[in-house]
């Protein structure tokens, strides 16, 4: 409850990071925000060009389509958590002269993260319509999974932000495993594909709750069905856990940040 009487009570200065980070990441170029809709665009028209004309994609229909509707998901993700993990050691002028809750800050993070990820969302709606694949009235369950995917996000934010305060490592460990998890995560590829591959690395895959997540984008997107609601809710229970913990070891490493930093 302390978490939500603080964020009320601070609105104005969540409301004000979160405009700060969204504006703030490209101030001074000439574009602005918009680099918000161009960034994920220029890299889908990357994925564009080399997969499917050069790697054709495997049997796969649409492949294209099949690539966008979680690239951008999990650009979503990548972005929140390299943004994130620095989120405290980059506001450390602000934390050692000023009080105010230190979650406000990988909130205000993830938070300009899922703005800028719905912003993309025009992106994939306009390749969905353009490529004849077209949408359906699963389109509208987006959101849920956005959210699963947020709460996720910030359980993992308030963990590695807190603990880089204190082991400035972890940044470079989170970022390469989280490249590793872009091929442990199927993205470019299906379950079906990697069938034949040892059992522990489909366990890994299957077990991944990214996996379950970047699926979940597919089935309503892509395949215009409904998700599999037992496995996104039982990452739904796995984020919202992994969410208290990560507030839990938050507020605990809090106590030292303004030695630290």
């Amino acid at each position: 409850m302390t978490l939500f009487k603080n964020l009320y009570t601070y609105r104005e200065l969540l409301k004000t990071n979160i405009k700060k980070e969204i504006r703030g990441k490209y101030k001074g170029s000439f574009l602005g925000v918009l680099w918000s809709f161009i960034n994920p665009l220029l890299t889908t028209l990357v994925y564009a060009i080399v997969f499917p004309y050069l790697l054709r994609g495997g049997d796969i229909d649409n492949y294209l389509i099949y690539l966008i509707v979680t690239i951008i998901p999990w650009n979503f993700f990548t972005v929140v958590i390299s943004q994130g993990g620095s989120c405290v050691r980059n506001e450390a002028g602000i934390i050692k002269k000023v009080y105010f809750p230190r979650e406000i800050l990988p909130i205000s993070v993830v938070i300009s993260g899922l703005i800028n990820f719905l912003i993309s969302c025009v992106i994939i709606v306009a390749f969905l319509i353009g490529s004849g694949v077209g949408l359906s009235m699963y389109f509208l369950l987006l959101p849920i999974v956005a959210i699963v995917q947020t709460l996720f996000s910030l359980g993992l934010v308030f963990i590695i932000s807190s603990i880089n305060v204190y082991i400035k490592d972890i940044e470079y460990i989170v970022n390469f495993i989280v490249q590793m998890l872009f091929y442990g995560t199927p993205i470019l590829y299906g379950l079906d594909t990697i069938k034949g591959a040892p059992v522990w690395i489909v366990s890994l895959v299957q077990l991944n709750p990214l996996t379950t997540i970047m699926n979940s984008y597919r089935d309503i997107l892509y395949y215009k069905r409904m998700f599999n609601i037992p496995a996104l809710s039982i990452i739904l229970i796995i984020s919202v856990i992994l969410l208290i913990v990560g507030y839990f070891i938050f507020k605990k490493l809090e106590k030292g940040f303004v030695e630290e930093l």
